[in-house]
């Protein structure tokens, strides 16, 4: 079921992207539409939806990634549209910013794209999406280092090093709230 998520998601992504003027809004709106029908179509909200979106934010990064847009950008935007879609259906946006944070890295790990980048860059969109939807802003942001960090640390090699020089090192994110995130996750050793 999760490499049907994945795939129908790129190709949903890939679609949505070719001809349109507004490259990120089109990738914004088709990661939320793959959530909202993901949840309606399995009638509840649960922990095996939560795990969707994480395939929806990989099929994404892939889909923008077979496009030639800007991963870095594109992160920002699966967040957006995957936690506004989880919002709209009552999902749990946290967990929800975990797991679409988690995807998105995976995937662009996969892709050979830039992952201390679009590391930043999703952790960013959380926190914004966050106070969109009126969910927690240091929580989401929390939830989105956590992600961030578990799949930087299943990519191995130094992604996880990278990932986390880069968070702490940008001026786009409140300092304080990362590096707490960072602290309290359990692969900070």
């Amino acid at each position: 079921m999760l490499k049907e998520v994945i795939k129908e998601t790129t190709d949903a992504v890939v679609a949505a992207v070719q001809g349109a003027d507004d490259i990120m809004s089109a990738v914004t709106g088709t990661v939320k539409h793959q959530v909202v029908n993901l949840f309606q179509s399995a009638g509840e909200v649960s922990t095996v939806g939560i795990e969707n979106v994480a395939s929806v934010a990989s099929g994404a990064i892939h889909g923008a990634s077979q496009v030639g847009t800007s991963l870095v950008d594109a992160a920002s935007e699966i967040m957006h549209g995957a936690i506004t879609g989880v919002s709209q259906v009552g999902g749990d946006v946290i967990e929800a910013t975990r797991a679409t944070a988690h995807g998105v890295i995976q995937a662009t790990s996969e892709t050979g794209g830039d992952i201390a980048g679009v590391a930043v860059s999703a952790v960013e969109g959380a926190i914004k999406v966050a106070g969109d939807v009126g969910t927690d802003t240091a929580k989401a942001a929390e939830a989105a280092v956590g992600g961030v960090l578990d799949a930087a640390g299943d990519v191995g090699g130094d992604a996880l090093d990278k990932v986390r020089a880069a968070l702490l090192g940008t001026a786009k994110l409140p300092h304080d709230v990362i590096e707490a995130a960072i602290k309290g996750h359990r692969t900070s050793k």
